[in-house]
């Protein structure tokens, strides 16, 4: 290994390329971070050393004149090199000069300057940075660009760095992932950096960082030799920088099984074929696990679930998932392995005239019947592969519409609702279920019948009865194979969550058993939080808010501003406030105080609110809360309940607030979760019970007190 280089001495006539078995970028703020202040505290006369860059040298003989790198190839002495390891780093050098460049050409000083006028030190113009790091313009022809360091046109992200990193026009729509977001990300990242230091430090701070970068950040230069297995050094070299995920190690194995197979196994062509199969399972699975910029999806999980659907569900936890894909699956050891298959050749016969065929009846018929004979193959088929592959690229979407509803193209309205219910109740082991059924051949109906028994199911045992969060687990497990496959239908699946949860009803008369909740509810009743404290109180609430609306009415809550509040739950409000003012002991004067807190905590007293609302104003009396409230400049601050959420409304339309409206409210809640769940508590007597109002007379009746 020769003696480290800088980035400066790196780049002499060189072109570098990220092949496809490598990941995409996966640097994000912590090593962005890292690199920057790597880079600032550098003190003057010292260099950092960088690490290893290992590469594979691409003979030029498998450069053809129809790649854009052959002209430099062929007529500038240029070596084309694939990166084996220190692709994350390349990539932030690269990204890091573009935002250098693009921000010095931004100062004001440099607008409409050509960039051989425009200086990044003393003596390297644009023209020149871009010449020596970015690209080469073929001067005669086209005139394309040619980049010196990039990826190979088959990784998902070719597109995006040319046109929307490195600024290259007509890019037209470019697809992004995953990934390409962390591309956008550290560009933005420097872009920031870079503004912050040409504040404090000026033009001369930014040629100075600029120097440092390229003549003392510091790499061993190692090239694999023809013979060196550059997939095996990629698996091994994994131990460095940010962790290979499984999914991308997965990725370099299949690319990698795909070269150990004979010509007559896998022909060139079917090998291509394979290969170009894979990266596009890939690109497709990072599409939809990058689709939502804000929230993207983790790949890790989304291959153990595709593993659950596609081989198998074991109870063990951690990696068996992925040991069972790298150690035991796609092994090399499964393709140099040969078993014997019979194959069937079929014998051509010849069309014959009748005559002649009866003057050869000495002809044996045997010689005209099919022959077996039996070759060898690899125990892992290249089609074993593909199936696979195929698979996996097909579950991506269904994977990310079980989380986004909302993006999904294909799918009703109804369907994304009940989906979204899904989310919002906590969808717990049942994601890999929910894949399974999107990826299954159903209707509309068939859908929503699933949908609906789930969110029944998760209700139901685990946020009434508390179960714990395995209950059940190895069952539906399972099933989500066995449902891909057709081997399960959906009235299978809704006989078995029934089944699962029929320990809730009374056999004889089919009534909800409430013991376990109330339990629950007592005691937090006891610890002072009661109904506010359900950990399902927001779900519930907000599912009461949905069936207030009528087909003219607009939603008023929004379930992202619940979760929001999770911590404080200001956007639950206690309509009679847990430190009353004196205007509402008129309300309450028939009530001992020692009970007081069980009308604040109970269901009838908690709303949810269609904005937060001020702490301040949240011990007003009942008719102050129903009015907006205003400032001393007239702006109003805050919504009444009069002009609020659904529920607020219909609270609002009470004429007082007491003990009669929350026992009346909360009996009315009781009942919307009967009819929502299809449960039965049985009695108005036993609702009121669960309602910790009990120290009443029973009741067997309500009304709600309406404003004329």
């Amino acid at each position: 290994m020769d003696e480290p280089k800088s980035l400066d001495s790196l780049f002499n006539q060189k072109i570098f390329r990220i092949p496809d078995y490598q990941r995409g970028y996966a640097w994000q703020r912590e090593q962005l971070k890292a690199f920057w202040e790597d880079l600032v505290n550098l003190s003057n006369g010292r260099s950092h050393y960088t690490g290893v860059l290992t590469l594979k040298e691409i003979p030029s003989r498998q450069i053809s004149d129809e790649e854009k790198e052959f002209w430099l190839v062929d007529d500038h002495s240029y070596k084309v090199y694939h990166i084996v390891d220190g692709q994350q780093r390349l990539t932030t050098f690269t990204i890091f000069v573009q935002s250098f460049v693009d921000f010095v050409k931004g100062l004001p000083d440099n607008q409409g300057k050509p960039d051989e006028e425009i200086y990044l030190t003393d003596t390297q113009n644009v023209a020149d940075v871009q010449s020596r790091f970015l690209f080469k313009i073929k001067p005669t022809g086209d005139q394309f660009r040619t980049y010196k360091f990039g990826y190979t046109k088959d990784n998902p992200s070719y597109e995006y760095l040319r046109h929307r990193i490195l600024g290259e026009t007509g890019g037209g729509s470019v697809q992004e992932t995953f990934y390409t977001l962390n591309l956008s990300n550290a560009k933005r990242y420097f872009a920031e950096q870079l503004a912050e230091m040409h504040s404090e430090d000026g033009t001369n701070g930014l040629h100075e960082i600029y120097k440092k970068l390229t003549k003392r950040f510091l790499f061993n230069e190692y090239v694999i030799k023809d013979e060196f297995d550059v997939f095996v050094a990629f698996e091994t070299m994994n131990n460095r920088g940010k962790k290979l995920s499984d999914l991308e190690l997965l990725k370099n194995r299949l690319i990698y099984l795909t070269t150990l197979y004979s010509d007559q196994e896998l022909d060139p062509a079917s090998r291509q074929n394979l290969r170009e199969t894979i990266n596009d399972a890939w690109k497709e699975v990072y599409k939809q696990l990058g689709r939502n910029k804000t929230a993207p999806l983790n790949d890790d999980d989304f291959l153990k679930a595709h593993w659950i659907l596609y081989y198998k569900y074991s109870r063990q936890t951690g990696q068996d998932y992925i040991r069972f894909l790298l150690d035991d699956q796609f092994t090399p050891q499964r393709v140099h392995k040969k078993v014997e298959r019979e194959v069937v050749l079929e014998t051509p016969e010849e069309s014959r005239d009748q005559n002649e065929e009866e003057e050869d009846d000495e002809i044996s018929a045997s010689s005209r019947e099919s022959e077996t004979i039996k070759v060898s193959r690899a125990e892992l088929s290249p089609t074993e592969i593909r199936d696979y592959v195929l698979s996996l690229k097909s579950c991506a979407v269904h994977w990310f519409n079980s989380f986004f509803p909302s993006l999904a193209e294909d799918l009703s309205a109804e369907e994304k609702r009940w989906l979204d219910s899904l989310n919002r109740i906590g969808i717990a082991y049942f994601r890999p279920l929910v894949m399974a059924i999107l990826k299954r051949d159903m209707t509309k109906s068939e859908r929503i019948k699933a949908f609906r028994v789930i969110e029944r199911f998760l209700f139901l045992v685990f946020r009434m009865n508390k179960e714990q969060a395995n209950y059940g687990s190895s069952d539906f497990y399972r099933m989500v194979r066995t449902l891909d496959k057709g081997e399960t239908g959906l009235d299978q699946l809704v006989a078995q969550l029934e089944s699962r949860m029929a320990y809730t009803f009374d056999a004889t008369s089919g009534q909800f058993i409430s013991r376990a909740f109330y339990n629950q509810a007592e005691k937090r009743f006891k610890g002072g939080g009661g109904y506010y404290w359900w950990p399902a109180l927001r779900y519930f609430l907000f599912e009461y808010e949905v069936s207030l609306l009528a087909e003219s009415r607009q939603l008023k809550v929004s379930w992202e501003d619940l979760k929001k509040s999770e911590r404080d739950m200001i956007s639950i409000e206690h309509i009679f406030p847990q430190t009353p003012t004196a205007g509402w002991e008129a309300a309450f004067c028939e009530v001992e105080k020692e009970n007081w807190s069980n009308y604040q905590i109970s269901f009838g007293n908690l709303l949810v609110l269609s904005q937060s609302i001020n702490s301040s104003l949240q011990n007003d009396d009942f008719s102050e809360k129903k009015k907006p409230r205003f400032d001393d400049k007239g702006r109003k601050i805050r919504n009444g309940y009069s002009d609020g959420s659904h529920s607020e409304i219909e609270v609002a339309a009470c004429h007082s607030w007491g003990p009669d409206e929350i026992r009346d409210r909360g009996l009315k809640l009781l009942k919307f979760l009967e009819s929502r769940w299809n449960i039965d508590f049985g009695s108005d007597e036993a609702r009121l019970k669960l309602l910790f109002l009990s120290f009443e007379e029973p009741v067997t009746a309500s009304t709600t007190q309406q404003e004329s």
